[in-house]
């Protein structure tokens, strides 16, 4: 990098660079002088070519900053950019010099301009204003730009060039304070986004390890697998899958992936095994994802923000209308410029956008991720709440509590062989099978084959040339067909009558049985009394598990109503009854199984340790879940509308209000641009303001 010292006192340099710095290099460049041990802190001012560093040290600390300054160049710009998020971010002081420049320009050419040198720039930079109006009517559309053109112009023929010039610099004024505002509120959504935890399936060698998706470079290789997200942009090296890839492309069906096929951070494995060399930057691909996230929400806007954004376009031909009567009974130029200063789109447009960021960062904040403002609202609407019981209303590690051998095996070999099998998958159930068997020091050779997990039910797989599968009762017992002996029942039932059970069968024979204990979470009852409170008439429970064990949970959490023994197409059954029976519905769930209720119903919410393809398909998701996240989400959903009908009202009284005091006279239509687009601003901001929950 090219510099000379401007000024230097002990501690601190201050450099003059050969030429201004860009705006999306600001960040980079920090990031690289700061990576210097002895800095403290580093200033760049883009726009005059400057940098100053504070740094602690003597000679060696100089010699060290000076160096690092040497080094950049070019090429450690663009590599600092991909592990720099914060390229995103907006500048106050860059607000700040646009909007210096924006008023000292003005007023430079007020004072010391000539009066024929200043018509001509103003009629110059009138093109800017028509040239949007014309687009707009080339368009067939009568919007905001053609109002703008027309009250400037009704300047022009009036022969008023100041009145034309002060209009131009009001609107370029509130727009730059507008863009700015709609931009902090995206990124503070960005940045909220961008510290939710992701982990990932490391392979080293023989051995697989769970590490912070962060902490993975290039090169290196990790395992995907059914219901498990794709965490990074890579290559895959082995294995075939199909993979959800729709918050990417839009495309609603998996597409299958292979040796060779890329594979990309933000999908995620609907069904398979692939193995992904990692090749690009987690830093880059998660900031993607979650840029592209924030575009979708733009997409998905509550009915509400849908029909006012459609109003504040219907209202502007009104406009037109409203300054021909104006113009044809008052004969006064100047009351049809004030008729046409004052429009309700841009407020209109501008607070409902910013609630809905405002209200979705907070939502990232308190840890969970909404993906767009009509989930907020059919959440504040929904009357029926449905629940998933495993890793949603109980605990995400459940526990081992009894382990029943038969068949001749005992306790130590089926539960070795089962945490062989369960090892390879993410369900909480299969993660509980797993921690036992380590707990109790059981290591494992894996002599089965290639393991197929089939969705609801559980894992199959052969040994030796036999069959093994390990399941619920109902796949094992009904779709395989192994019989539970009397004698085998009764040893069930005097063990587990209580618990969730894993059923184990190698060749057609039960050769043992799991009994797992899934506690209730912490603060459960609390948080379904709270929902209740809140609104929702009926809280339901499905799960899959056997009728005793659900009777427990449900008693438990305080739901009255529950249903057991279901399959995920049952759980889905459920979903379309009650949205049959005119129920708005939410339903929260974690793994796979339950991926196609949370499809069906009004809103799906995913809890956060859960599944991937729960989470791809699912409205929102809670990153902890804790289920009081739930009962923020409704605080909050109920907020968000409050505000944006608050703000509609303001809105329209205030605009309303300028309107009749321009056509009546009272004030210019100078001041009604100035109130009018100050009010958008602060009406803005304060849509931008915490909601209290």
């Amino acid at each position: 990098m090219k510099y000379t010292i401007e000024h230097e006192i002990p501690g601190r340099i201050r450099v003059r660079l050969y030429g201004r710095v860009p705006e999306a290099d600001v960040d980079a460049l920090e990031s690289l002088m700061t990576a210097c041990p002895c800095v403290s802190s580093v200033n760049v001012y883009p726009r005059i070519g400057s940098l100053s560093v504070t740094f602690a040290g003597g000679d060696n600390a100089r010699a060290a900053v000076l160096s690092t300054m040497d080094a950049v160049d070019a090429k450690s710009i663009e590599k600092a950019k991909f592990a720099c998020p914060t390229a995103l971010s907006v500048r106050t002081h860059s607000l700040l010099m646009d909007i210096a420049l924006l008023v000292g320009s003005h007023f430079a050419r007020k004072w010391f301009l000539p009066a024929p040198l200043r018509a001509i720039h103003t009629i110059w930079h009138y093109r800017l204003f028509l040239k949007a109006a014309v687009n707009s009517l080339l368009h067939a559309r009568l919007d905001v730009p053609v109002l703008d053109a027309a009250a400037i112009g009704i300047s022009f023929v009036m022969g008023d060039f100041a009145t034309a010039s002060s209009t131009m610099f009001l609107l370029d004024l509130g727009e730059t304070l507008e863009d700015y505002t709609r931009a902090r509120s995206e990124n503070q959504l960005i940045y909220s986004l961008l510290g939710a935890p992701e982990n990932a399936q490391l392979v080293c060698g023989d051995e697989e390890m769970t590490v912070p998706t962060a902490n993975l470079k290039a090169g290196d290789l990790i395992a995907v697998r059914t219901g498990m997200p794709v965490s990074v942009d890579g290559v895959v090296e082995r294995g075939v899958a199909l993979v959800n890839q729709s918050t990417l492309t839009g495309e609603p069906l998996a597409v299958e992936r292979t040796v060779g096929d890329d594979v990309f951070a933000g999908t995620a494995c609907e069904d398979g095994e692939i193995f992904v060399r990692v090749k690009a930057a987690t830093g880059e691909t998660k900031l993607r994802s979650i840029v592209s996230l924030v575009e979708l929400s733009q997409s998905m806007k509550a009915d509400v923000q849908t029909k006012r954004e459609r109003l504040a376009d219907r209202i502007v031909p009104w406009n037109f209308l409203l300054a021909g009567v104006v113009a044809l009974t008052t004969r006064s130029l100047v009351k049809t410029s004030a008729a046409l200063m004052v429009d309700y789109s841009c407020a209109l447009k501008l607070t409902g956008s910013i609630s809905v960021l405002s209200a979705m960062s907070q939502a990232a904040k308190a840890g969970f991720t909404v993906k767009g403002s009509k989930h907020f609202e059919a959440f504040a609407q929904a009357d029926t709440i449905v629940f998933d019981k495993t890793g949603t209303l109980t605990e995400a590690q459940p526990q081992v509590k009894c382990v029943i051998a038969l068949d001749g095996w005992n306790r130590t070999q089926v539960l070795r062989f089962a945490a062989c099998l369960e090892e390879h998958f993410p369900h909480p159930v299969a993660r509980a099978v797993v921690r036992a068997a380590a707990e109790k020091n059981l290591k494992h050779r894996e002599r089965h084959a290639a393991v197929e997990y089939i969705v609801a039910h559980g894992i199959a797989s052969s040994i030796d040339g036999k069959r093994a599968v390990i399941g619920s009762r109902h796949f094992v017992v009904e779709d395989e067909k192994v019989v539970v002996t009397d004698e085998d029942q009764r040893k069930i039932d005097a063990e587990a009558s209580d618990l969730s059970t894993l059923y184990l069968a190698v060749d057609g024979v039960l050769v043992g049985v799991i009994g797992i204990d899934d506690p209730l979470k912490a603060g459960v009852s609390e948080a379904i009394g709270s929902l209740r409170d809140l609104g929702f008439e009926r809280i339901i429970m499905l799960t899959g598990d056997n009728e005793k064990t659900a009777a427990r949970v449900a008693q438990a959490a305080g739901i009255t109503e529950f249903r057991a023994d279901l399959l995920p197409e049952d759980k889905h059954g459920v979903v379309e009854q009650l949205k049959a029976e005119g129920c708005k519905v939410v339903m929260v769930g974690d793994g796979v199984n339950d991926s196609p209720a949370l499809s069906a119903a009004t809103v799906g919410v995913a809890m956060g340790q859960g599944t991937a393809i729960a989470k791809e398909v699912a409205d929102i998701t809670l990153s902890e879940g804790d289920l009081h996240s739930l009962v923020q989400m409704r605080m909050l959903s109920r907020g968000l509308m409050g505000r944006m009908d608050a703000s509609f009202a303001q809105t329209i009284a205030f605009n309303s209000a300028l309107l009749a005091l321009g056509i009546g006279g009272i004030i210019t239509p100078q001041t009604s641009s100035l109130l009018h687009n100050a009010s958008t601003i602060a009406l803005s901001m304060h849509s931008s303001r915490a909601y209290n929950l």
